[in-house]
Parts: C-alpha cells; sequence; structure tokens
C-alpha cells in the first residue's frame, strides 16, 4: 500500500497541510499500537507496521519536496541515487554563486547578493512547474509534465546545497 492509499487521498505533488494532520492523527490513533495488546502477536506486528509506515508518510508529506519526489518515485520516474544530467544553462549560473560564494569573504552585502540569486533562481525554476506541482491531477497530468517536475526537483536540490553553505558560513 502505498502513502496515498493509506492516508485515503488522490495522488498529488502538494498536500493540504491542514488536512493532513487531521487524517494522520485519525489514523493514528485507529492504528495505535497500544489499543492492540490482546491481539494475537501476527496483528500486534500488523498494527505496528502500519504505524511506522503512517509516520514515514506524515513525515513525507509534510514537506513538499519529499512529496514530490516520493510521487515521481511511485510512478517510476525517479530512481533513487539518480544522477539527473541538469541543462547547461543552469549549470553555469549554479557556477557562476558558487565562486562568488568561494571569493566571499566576511562580506555582508555578497551574502547578500548571493541570497537574492539563489531566491531569484528559485523562483525562476519553479514557474514553469507551479501549476503542475500545485493543480496535479492523477490520469490527467502527463508524464511529460512530470518529468518537467523531476527536473525542478533537481535543480531545487542544488539550490538548496548551495543555500546550505551559506547558512553554515558565519
Amino acid at each position: 500500500m502505498n502513502y496515498f492509499e493509506l492516508f485515503d487521498i488522490p495522488v498529488q505533488l502538494k498536500i493540504d497541510k491542514t488536512k493532513l494532520a487531521s487524517k494522520y492523527f485519525e489514523l493514528s490513533r485507529k492504528h495505535h499500537p497500544d489499543y492492540f495488546v490482546n491481539e494475537n502477536p501476527e496483528k500486534q506486528q500488523s498494527v505496528l507496521e502500519i504505524s511506522a509506515q503512517l509516520n514515514k508518510a506524515y513525515k513525507t508529506f509534510q514537506n513538499t519536496d519529499e512529496t514530490i519526489k516520493y510521487t515521481l518515485q511511485l510512478k517510476g520516474l525517479l530512481q533513487e541515487e539518480e544522477k539527473y544530467q541538469l541543462p547547461q544553462d543552469f549549470l553555469m549560473e549554479v557556477l557562476e554563486i558558487n565562486e562568488q560564494l568561494a571569493d566571499m569573504s566576511d562580506d555582508p552585502a555578497g551574502k547578500e547578493r548571493i541570497q537574492l540569486a539563489i531566491g531569484n533562481m528559485q523562483s525562476a525554476i519553479y514557474k514553469p512547474v507551479k501549476d503542475i506541482i500545485e493543480l496535479y491531477r492523477e490520469g490527467i497530468t502527463t508524464e511529460k509534465d512530470l518529468l518537467k517536475v523531476k527536473e525542478y526537483y533537481f535543480k531545487k536540490k542544488y539550490l538548496q546545497r548551495i543555500q546550505e553553505q551559506l547558512n553554515g558560513m558565519s
């Protein structure tokens, strides 16, 4: 059973967090191991597995990037540890930001410029996939659209790594 089936929601790329929380608490109560202490060991083990899967699914669905990753994997469009070839123009922009990052020495203005560049790139890469992510419909959204989302996912990961480097600088 996949996470969407577990939560009885349609496959999607962006989850309504408010509805998710209430559904999670409802399912957690229903499948809480404490309610099954008098059951046979097989039933207890089954409930423990469902409870663990609920926790993993909830954690995944709370993070839009993880939800995108999970959905793409579910659709067979993303493999674990996949090496994805990003477009050269994007890589050149990232290289430029990385060079600025390497040249920056305790320069608050430099950090702000890089922060701004990352923010602008994040907006630019999200814009073409915004509707696909927010309006995804099983059976209607095409594989071609999902491949655009896959490229967005990998671009965003690149930018997040740069952001983490920047945040690590004091």
